[in-house]
């Protein structure tokens, strides 16, 4: 919805190796880490241990959304796991800022920020709430962009072409490699950030697409915060409008999430280890 410091897929340019050896410490700056079916979250001093662990339950009912203990799609999570799928968290995006990324391992492949500061774990679509739970936007782009677009290039490929693009340019009323200066009118999906080039379009589509399906985006005032940028915040609206995207989310093949992730999970237990 809004610029992040990094980059979706932050370390594609480093190297390929997709191993990391047993026992290997925190780089410098994170004392913290949750691990769930091998996406890692590392958390720096300064996070609140209530915050973190409510990004491993987001990151565990999204992947693990029946809660019977193991991925819903072994594909998807084996995809993330191959590439270090980490999500790294921060208390402010100011302390983000500050931080020296060269530090990090080069077997990173993926990577994803979000912060302790907007992230909600009271957030109930069902009540009244302060601020939306940041948490359900960036774990689930780590897991769309790095983890289904790899296990499912053709449909959820963050290229022109795929399935998903497809369904992005209807939302956008057309195909548009670079942000117009204004959208058609019967456009439902107008992102206007110079910064977000046409792969990014699809990362925060799918986002929208999704959490509006889960009830997400459906509480009083939402619909006024995000209507500039995505118009559909409802099941039903969602639905109604956009039967592309549906087509694909709907789909048993790619088994995505059908409940919003709360603040339980049953899977098994989500433990923070200090490093």
């Amino acid at each position: 919805m809004r610029k992040r410091l990094t980059a979706l897929i932050l370390f594609a340019i480093l190297a390929v190796s997709c191993s990391s050896p047993a026992g290997e410490s925190l780089p410098e700056g994170f004392n913290r880490q949750i691990s769930v079916f091998g996406v890692r979250i590392w958390a720096t001093p300064s996070v609140s241990e209530t915050t973190l662990l409510r990004a491993g339950m987001v990151l565990a009912q999204y992947l693990d959304n029946d809660e019977d203990g193991k991925a819903d799609n072994s594909l998807v999570a084996a995809e993330l796991a191959s590439k270090n799928a980490t999500i790294m968290m921060f208390a402010t995006q100011s302390e983000a800022e500050a931080f020296d990324f060269d530090k990090l391992p080069s077997d990173i492949q993926a990577a994803q920020d979000l912060y302790s500061s907007e992230t909600n774990p009271e957030f109930d679509p069902d009540g009244e709430n302060s601020f939306f739970d940041a948490s359900l936007e960036e774990v689930l782009h780590i897991i769309t962009s790095c983890g289904y677009a790899g296990a499912y290039p053709e449909v959820f490929g963050l290229q022109h072409g795929s399935t998903l693009s497809v369904a992005m340019d209807t939302a956008r009323g057309g195909y548009f490699p670079q942000i117009p200066e204004l959208y058609p009118q019967n456009a439902w999906y107008t992102y206007y950030d110079r910064t977000c080039m046409y792969e990014c379009q699809i990362t925060e589509y799918i986002y929208w697409t999704i959490t509006s399906s889960l009830g997400a985006q459906d509480y009083s005032g939402r619909y006024q915060e995000i209507s500039d940028e995505w118009r559909l915040n409802t099941p039903e609206l969602l639905r109604a409008t956009d039967t592309r995207v549906t087509e694909i989310i709907d789909n048993p093949e790619y088994k995505l999430p059908a409940v919003l992730p709360d603040n339980t999970y049953n899977g098994f237990d989500i433990t923070v280890t200090e490093l």
